[in-house]
């Protein structure tokens, strides 16, 4: 087999039983005649509306649908990240200690909300708030670890522990939260700041490192991302006559990265470009933010469109400490 389809078969190998999980359902949650909904019944709903009981067909179209989409996905990630590096045979790599960890804050935050809007795929399907917060929970921390397996079978890189760890937290932090209050007190958010990186050898390695274009930098560019947890006071009974609405944000974010551990280089012609002069710097900030979820509506679609702007940390004054010793206050960030 070409080395470029044994990540792709170990990881379709290992992980694609957990779409065919939900098939079971039907004869162990949901056996039931009961409690499973019939397809003349199914027909009076709409598309969007969410199935008041169990419907076999309708978990049927996530399962097909996922299952392409999870297949092209694996493809797609081995020829566009992975095709211009050599591969190995499968091993761990400790990367723990790069990037001031603000890439182990992306992989918390990641399946987070990949398993919160899972839930809600799972809901359409009739599958209870429970077993649906969980399984979305399940099914986010393994689809995340792919890129483990992946990077395992890379000689550049190589499965990290720490990242399965950190997928772990954020599915969790999502289906703990499901199972204890029925909703989300805790969101993790996220907002990008792109610095403009001066002109020269560190302009070129930030261009060499993060990319050029925005879908690119999105991805790879740590000192532009910010990871937030954004906690609601009224949910907790702390309430001091602020709207139900408003909520305290924690973010963590660094700067000044040419590289996961320092600033040391060697550029495609050799030369070394050591910028150690460059202080690497870890920023923590507090900023006021909104839980749009909580805004009163009777709107279907302004409820869709709010819980698709729960992802953004909403830009607002913000108080920003960092390790090198500056206190600055933002008017938006």
């Amino acid at each position: 087999m070409p080395k470029p389809f044994i990540a792709i078969f170990t990881v379709t190998l290992v992980y694609f039983p957990v779409f065919l999980f939900p098939l079971a359902l039907e004869e162990s949650l949901y056996d039931s005649q009961d409690s499973i909904i019939a397809a003349d019944t199914l027909k009076t709903l709409r598309w969007w509306e969410s199935a008041i009981e169990y419907s076999p067909q309708r978990m049927r179209y996530i399962v097909g649908g996922g299952s392409l989409m999870y297949g092209v996905t694996l493809v797609g990630l081995n020829y566009l990240w992975y095709e211009d590096y050599p591969r190995s045979s499968f091993h761990f790599f400790d990367d723990s200690g790069e990037w001031l960890q603000v890439d182990k804050a992306g992989h918390v935050v990641t399946p987070y909300l990949e398993a919160y809007y899972l839930q809600y795929i799972f809901r359409w399907a009739g599958m209870k708030p429970k077993p649906a917060a969980i399984y979305a929970g399940i099914t986010a921390f393994m689809l995340q670890n792919t890129i483990e397996v992946f990077d395992g079978f890379s000689a550049k890189w190589g499965a990290s522990w720490s990242d399965v760890a950190a997928n772990f937290v954020g599915s969790a932090l999502m289906t703990s939260q499901e199972l204890l209050w029925n909703e989300q007190r805790m969101r993790l958010k996220i907002i990008h700041h792109f610095p403009d990186y001066p002109q020269g050898e560190l302009s070129q390695r930030a261009r060499d490192l993060y990319g050029k274009t925005l879908p690119e930098r999105l991805f790879k560019d740590y000192n532009a991302l910010t990871v937030w947890l954004s906690m609601n006071p009224s949910s907790f009974g702390l309430s001091l006559g602020q709207p139900e609405w408003l909520n305290l944000a924690m973010g963590y974010g660094a700067a000044n990265m040419y590289g996961g551990y320092n600033n040391i280089w060697t550029d495609e012609n050799g030369i070394l470009h050591d910028r150690s002069d460059i202080e690497r710097y870890r920023r923590y900030f507090i900023s006021p933010d909104i839980d749009f979820s909580r805004i009163k509506t009777k709107s279907r679609f302004l409820r869709i469109f709010f819980e698709t702007l729960n992802i953004i940390k909403v830009p607002a004054p913000t108080l920003e400490i960092n390790s090198s010793g500056q206190i600055i206050f933002h008017l938006l960030y």
